[in-house]
């Protein structure tokens, strides 16, 4: 006989069934970072145990036209301003929720997270919250200003939606740490789930082909590659200014740094180039697909994410599964794993910390190099693979249904 607990009872047999989990987040576009990505990846992952995933978000019927989505999707916006309010989502939580197992809400500034707690309010369905790094203090002390909105929000609404979730998941122990230092009146059942990704396909000549289409001007170089959302908190300022320093003057070398960004950013980025001499040196292809990003990754001498503050940063497991060697500050919460795995070199988030990470990476001989990127892959597979973690993460749904979580929140 089926019971609430989500599974049969067959004598003293007790059957697991398949889950439904309903997935509440701002946006499924993949331009949008790291949040949209775990969706994804995490998606996919549930598909091949069996699973099921919806997504619920707060973009417009019609404004994307993804295709091969691994999940369902709802659209219930076009969402107001930044914060994305839409009146549909909590009717339409509180009429349709019960058709899931379980629910997991993914960011936290945005009103999915806000939207989402009040939707499933007296409904008795389990919630996982992922705050996805929203949480750590570097944006407390980058945009102070910011700040105070934001700690009127927390103490108003925001609070509650960590208090009442079954468990607040975090990528990795640094994470964990940081979040507790923004906002007093935290509290939370603190989980550590990790993060990952899916295995990458086989490297092939498409991937190399579709990279030089996207790049002919680094045929032939040794590239330092850039791939993620460019923006303020990336460090790609220092990342140009170090590169003319280091590399300007050899042509053997060429630069890298591809993804989306708005045209002011952009445009300060490219004079910031121009200034250092190095403007033919430096290529920006916008954001990568597909064969396109794969190539990125495999014709790559070194993967460098220079960044101020990164939750996990799911494009270093990408670059370290494809044995490129990653170049990364102390502000990418992974990056003890990186350090003690010897998969790549880290350094402080200053401009002489990334001039320091090219240099070291300039002089490195080609076969250190080379052990670099296996030790990574080896890094990679064993503790960033997306399996694992949706395997925690089913754990904990199953858990969360049967009430079998212990309720230890901190403080």
């Amino acid at each position: 006989m089926k019971n609430k607990l989500n599974c049969y009872q067959i004598g003293g047999l007790r059957i697991e069934l398949m889950l439904k989990v309903l997935h509440i987040i701002n946006t499924i576009d993949l331009r949008d970072g790291g949040p949209v990505a775990s969706l994804y990846a995490l998606a996919r992952a549930r598909l091949a145990s069996g699973h099921s995933t919806t997504a619920i978000s707060l973009d417009a019927p019609g404004s994307l036209n993804p295709e091969e989505l691994p999940f369902n999707w709802v659209a219930l916006g076009p969402g107001t301003g930044n914060y994305g309010y839409s009146p549909r989502l909590v009717p339409w939580l509180k009429e349709h929720a019960r058709e899931y197992d379980s629910v997991i809400i993914s960011g936290i500034w945005g009103f999915q997270a806000f939207g989402g707690w009040k939707g499933l309010k007296g409904l008795n369905i389990p919630y996982l919250l992922f705050p996805h790094g929203m949480l750590d203090p570097w944006f407390k002390n980058s945009y102070p200003l910011k700040h105070v909105k934001k700690w009127f929000y927390w103490h108003w609404f925001l609070h509650q939606v960590f208090r009442d979730a079954s468990a607040v998941c975090f990528t990795c122990e640094q994470e964990r740490g940081l979040a507790r230092q923004s906002f007093w009146r935290y509290k939370a059942a603190e989980v550590v789930v990790g993060y990952g990704i899916q295995e990458p396909p086989a490297s092939s000549q498409s991937q190399f082909d579709a990279f030089q289409r996207m790049v002919p001007a680094a045929l032939n170089k040794r590239i330092i590659l850039f791939l993620s959302r460019i923006h303020e908190k990336k460090g790609c300022d220092l990342l140009v200014q170090s590169y003319a320093k280091v590399m300007g003057a050899d042509s053997n070398w060429h630069l890298v740094i591809a993804g989306p960004a708005d045209e002011k950013t952009l445009v300060h980025l490219k004079a910031i180039a121009r200034k250092a001499g190095i403007g033919d040196s430096v290529s920006w292809p916008g954001m990568l697909y597909g064969d396109a990003k794969w190539g990125a990754f495999r014709s790559a001498d070194a993967f460098c994410l220079p960044s101020h503050q990164e939750n996990f940063g799911i494009v270093v497991a990408e670059a370290m599964a494809c044995e490129c060697p990653a170049l990364i500050t102390h502000q990418v919460n992974i990056w003890r794993d990186i350090y003690e795995s010897a998969a790549g070199f880290v350094e402080p988030d200053t401009a002489e910390g990334i001039e320091h990470l090219l240099r070291r990476w300039r002089e490195n001989p080609v076969e250190k190099r080379q052990a670099m990127g296996a030790r990574g892959r080896e890094c990679q597979k064993r503790l960033f693979d997306i399996r694992g973690v949706d395997s925690r993460l089913e754990a904990l749904m199953r858990q969360s249904i049967r009430g079998t979580l212990p309720d230890v929140h901190h403080p």
